[in-house]
């Protein structure tokens, strides 16, 4: 092998360094987002715990157990949602290092009926990729969707403590987008 081929083999080879890259930042800022639904659902345990303590069966101590299941609920399917986006990002990152490999051991043995290899390595890492970034998608919209949850909860409270003045004039917050509660 001559100097420009062995330079253009390693070329190939460092191509998918970039994809590789991109893995890394999905994993990392999946497993962000799992740790801070993790904490979350920590913190939603212990509030459901001071109201079980509190005992009492008061309309508004309701609510706020409906609340908090619900966004447990919600928060076990973010969670698990994460757990397979990050799965899928292990196994690109694992392709596109495959692809690096295969890319070496195809210059190597200089069979070209071998050339299929990588390709099919870099398209199975991308199709993974593309599956977890899918993934995301969904978590992000099941994360938005406990926000509405709480944040209606919160309107609901203050509508009820807030001074009559205060809340006529305010209008609620309507998003096209959105049902109604």
């Amino acid at each position: 092998m001559d100097t420009s081929s062995a330079i253009a083999v390693l070329t190939a080879m460092i191509t998918p360094a970039v994809l590789i890259s991109a893995c890394g930042s999905m994993i990392l800022s999946t497993s962000v987002r799992l740790g801070r639904v993790v904490d979350r659902v920590r913190s939603l345990s212990d509030r459901w715990e001071e109201i079980a303590d509190k005992g009492g069966d008061t309309a508004a101590l309701r609510e706020r157990q409906e609340v908090i299941f619900e966004q447990l609920d919600k928060l076990t399917s973010r969670a698990r949602i994460l757990q397979r986006s990050m799965v899928a990002f292990y196994l690109s990152l694992g392709m596109f290092v495959a692809t690096s490999v295969a890319i070496g051991i195809v210059a190597l043995t200089g069979n070209p009926r071998h050339n299929v290899a990588p390709i099919l390595l870099g398209l199975a890492g991308a199709c993974a990729l593309f599956y977890g970034s899918i993934l995301l998608i969904f978590e992000a919209r099941l994360a938005l969707s406990t926000i509405h949850l709480e944040m209606d909860f919160i309107w609901r409270q203050s509508k009820r403590v807030a001074p009559a003045e205060i809340v006529e004039q305010h209008k609620p917050h309507f998003v096209h987008f959105r049902r109604r509660v």
